[in-house]
């Protein structure tokens, strides 16, 4: 019986060597460097995700002078939904070498208040960072909802 990545002969396994990058996709004009302010991150957020009639999260990464790296688009959901996971949040960051991340997602009913399912994500998100040594402090991890 042949077993996948086990070489018979020398009786050992075989691992895939991976390699991981960042791919830039595009450039969006901002008018700061910089994301050193709540209103700052949400007009560079709201640019970038702009006129649409389903929620989009984004994580907008930074480096540790508030410099921004870049952004990404970590889910596209429904009228009243997205599905966000630490995980997806934290991998472009972590790739892009970021200091601090802020996560936002647009409200397409107009409602801005956070609702149940806002506030849990945030919580696991900030979780997640505390976790993963970068400790998260509230001052680098912004909600931003509009």
């Amino acid at each position: 019986m042949e077993i996948k990545g086990f070489d018979q002969k020398k009786r050992q396994y075989k691992i895939a060597n991976y390699t991981v990058e960042l791919v830039k996709d595009s450039s969006i004009p901002v008018d700061s460097r910089f994301a050193d302010a709540p209103e700052k991150a949400a007009s560079i957020i709201r640019e970038f995700i702009g006129n649409t009639d389903r929620e989009v999260f984004v994580c907008l990464m930074v480096n540790s002078r508030h410099p921004l790296i870049g952004i990404n688009q970590v889910s596209v959901g429904t009228l009243s939904a997205s599905l966000v996971h630490p995980r997806e949040v934290f991998k472009p960051a972590i790739l892009a070498c970021a200091a601090a991340i802020i996560v936002a997602h647009n409200h397409p009913s107009g409602d801005c208040a956070p609702s149940p399912e806002d506030k849990v994500a945030t919580r696991r998100i900030k979780e997640s960072g505390e976790s993963k040594g970068g400790g998260a402090p509230e001052k680098n991890l912004l909600r931003i909802f509009w």
